[in-house]
């Protein structure tokens, strides 16, 4: 038989650039260097410097595979119910008003960068805004997922790297001056990458501002409970937007606070003015989600509902959770005491102020380069780091490449 000789159809595809911060790990694992420290991936570690499955989880697993009655069939295409039920008690708070009044709609999805998409293809589709400001700097795949999306993306003024704090001036004025009725995406908490987040009171101020412009908030929930180690703290910025009486989104994860990274698991919420409007707004949700994945995955949704919803297992859970939220408030602590110690130039003390996974160190991409080449430390570009990818072992071999880095003229 003759070969079959001709070019191929995709010959004029062209190699994609590795993603930025995924790209990190790759790098990171080609790297033979036995002391190398990744500081790019946005997961936990343990003190070991390992993944970690919380002792509740694997409880809940077991519960779940015990339990000869269940089947692998189908959820509806909005998930599972309980899930679904909990997820908005756990962001609104079980006595928030918006609950009890069946003004809001919960719909299972594909932890929170699903959560986030199904949310932005509705708006696309349904709200006649289809503008949406988003911090600068944000998370690497906001900007992606809301431009595939339909939206037009453009930023609000949120970092200031002269003080390694808010921009807050900043953030109001381009607030402000964003036309009347466009989205607005806010990070609840632990804001990803810089870990700098408004205190209550300018949440306020921003609350109070977005709803005299009708501007519609879309909250990014990744790490509730994780960045203080209290779940209602890391919730207040989206119960303070709810209380009043007003519409928002909200996405949640629980890939870090539960360690279900790889699970999936996530929750996209409406609240609507009325209960009749969040009926609507769900009969249309099921049309985004459909031809897009049909219906979610079920087992990482059982496991939340089980702890959810058993009054030990969820104690046992904000136990578990506070210890993670401790230990890295603990790395911040280190790395500062050891940065001190070594009188590296520059103050240091946006390291202890911000929260969350993430610190934004101020260090430049060729301070950061320098530190992959002399010190095999990997992170972001951008000069971001994972606070919990750090322990007591690798503080000191960190401080010493983040003095070298500074100290030299690279």
């Amino acid at each position: 038989m003759a070969s079959y000789n001709v070019d191929s159809v995709f010959a004029n595809v062209v190699r994609a650039p590795e993603d930025p911060i995924l790209g990190v790990t790759v790098a990171y694992n080609k790297d033979p260097s036995p002391n190398k420290l990744n500081l790019g991936v946005g997961a936990y570690r343990t003190e070991e410097g390992k993944p970690l499955v919380l002792n509740v989880v694997r409880c809940a697993e077991q519960m779940l595979v015990n339990d000869l009655s269940r089947v692998k069939e189908y959820l509806p295409i909005i998930g599972l119910a309980d899930f679904n039920k909990l997820s908005a008690k756990l962001i609104f708070g079980a006595d928030s008003p918006a609950i009890q009044e069946n003004r809001v709609t919960t719909v299972q999805c594909l932890s929170g960068t699903g959560s986030l998409r199904v949310g932005a293809e509705f708006l696309a589709r349904h709200y006649h805004e289809k503008t949406i400001y988003i911090p600068q700097p944000t998370w690497g795949n906001h900007p992606k997922v809301f431009t595939i999306a339909g939206l037009l993306v453009k930023t609000y003024r949120y970092y200031n790297p002269e003080t390694r704090g808010l921009d807050f001036q900043g953030l109001l004025d381009d607030l402000n001056a964003a036309p009347s009725r466009a989205i607005v995406l806010l990070h609840a908490c632990a804001h990803n990458p810089t870990g700098v987040d408004p205190t209550l009171d300018q949440w306020e101020q921003i609350r109070q501002l977005m709803r005299s412009k009708g501007l519609l908030p879309f909250f990014d929930s990744a790490y509730q409970g994780f960045a203080s180690g209290s779940l209602d703290a890391d919730a207040q910025s989206v119960r303070m937007f709810v209380s009043d009486g007003g519409e928002c989104l909200a996405a949640q994860s629980y890939a870090k606070n539960m360690g279900l990274y790889g699970e999936r698991v996530g929750a996209l919420s409406i609240v609507c003015k009325t209960a009749d409007i969040a009926t609507r707004v769900e009969s249309q949700l099921k049309l985004v989600i459909r031809p897009m994945y049909s219906n979610p995955p079920i087992h990482g949704a059982s496991i939340v509902a089980t702890i959810l919803k058993d009054s030990h297992m969820y104690h046992e859970w904000t136990v578990e959770l506070k210890g993670m939220a401790d230990r890295i408030i603990s790395m911040r602590q280190q790395l500062f005491d050891a940065l001190q110690a070594r009188g590296t130039p520059g103050d240091w003390s946006h390291i202890i102020e911000q929260i969350g996974m993430f610190t934004f160190t101020g260090l430049n991409a060729q301070q950061v380069a320098f530190m992959t080449r002399e010190y095999h430390i990997y992170m972001t570009s951008d000069g971001r780091i994972s606070m919990a990818g750090l322990s007591s072992q690798t503080v000191p071999l960190l401080a010493d490449a983040i003095h070298a880095a500074v100290s030299s003229a690279v």
